[in-house]
């Protein structure tokens, strides 16, 4: 990991950009987070470009920075200033073709747009956790919170490292994710806007219903996509708190 740009903000918490091979990323690490005392991780999961998502990241970061976290992320493939990729460009446009039509999306649409995401970006958010748990204002434990649910659910199965994970249902969904989900453990607070037009409500509940941990809780709110009441950020450092900072050592 190379670090290319740094910028302190006004509250002190301290932007800096980072390259991970080709792969672009922010982390944010707050005021108080001296290598005697490092900062429990939180990955930001987001739909899209670094600079186009920068900010609704930084206010995200900002709020974790303020409960001791520090807060990183990445630039999703086929986004931002990463190479397009081709075939998911070409599903997204049969997906949009269809919800314009007010038609079902296919099962095989949503696999083209959406798995080939999962299968690049989960290897870089673990090369990133990598990097990140080396440095010395980071200590871990690590969480995920937002962005696209696959990528989540995919995350939490393989990655041992997070202890917990805030997972989004504002994406579609795969059935191989459906099938994924069953061996998922960890605890998991889940986000529904009921209203959003570009989510299937039934699937993210046959998600949510999929998922195998013990310790599950769903927030569903009316509303649409960007909808998500400003007091689920309170709730969500919440239910970080008693799994990055209270849980039993």
């Amino acid at each position: 990991m190379r670090f290319t740009a740094e910028r302190p903000l006004d509250d002190g918490v301290l932007e800096r950009r980072f390259a991970l091979d080709d792969v672009p990323g922010i982390l944010w690490t707050p005021a108080a987070a001296p290598a005697a005392a490092p900062a429990p991780l939180l990955l930001l999961g987001h739909p899209g470009g670094l600079d186009a998502m920068h900010p609704r990241l930084q206010a995200r970061a900002h709020h974790a920075a303020a409960a001791g976290y520090a807060a990183a992320t990445l630039e999703l493939p086929g986004s931002g200033e990463r190479p397009r990729l081709a075939d998911v460009d070409a599903a997204r446009g049969d997906l949009r073709r269809a919800v314009a039509a007010g038609e079902p999306v296919p099962d095989d649409v949503v696999d083209r747009v959406v798995l080939p995401l999962v299968d690049r970006a989960v290897p870089e958010w673990r090369a990133a956790l990598d990097a990140l748990l080396a440095l010395p204002e980071i200590g871990g434990p690590a969480a995920l919170a937002g962005g696209v649910i696959a990528v989540g659910v995919r995350l939490a199965v393989v990655e041992p490292r997070l202890a917990a994970a805030i997972l989004f249902a504002g994406s579609y969904v795969p059935r191989r994710t459906l099938e994924e989900a069953r061996r998922v453990t960890l605890p998991l607070l889940v986000l529904l806007q009921w209203d959003d037009e570009g989510n299937d409500r039934a699937r993210s509940l046959e998600l949510f219903d999929a998922l195998g941990s013990t310790q599950k809780t769903l927030h569903a709110n009316t509303g649409g996509h960007t909808g998500v009441p400003a007091f689920e950020g309170d709730d969500g450092n919440r239910f970080l708190a008693r799994h990055l900072v209270d849980r039993p050592v």
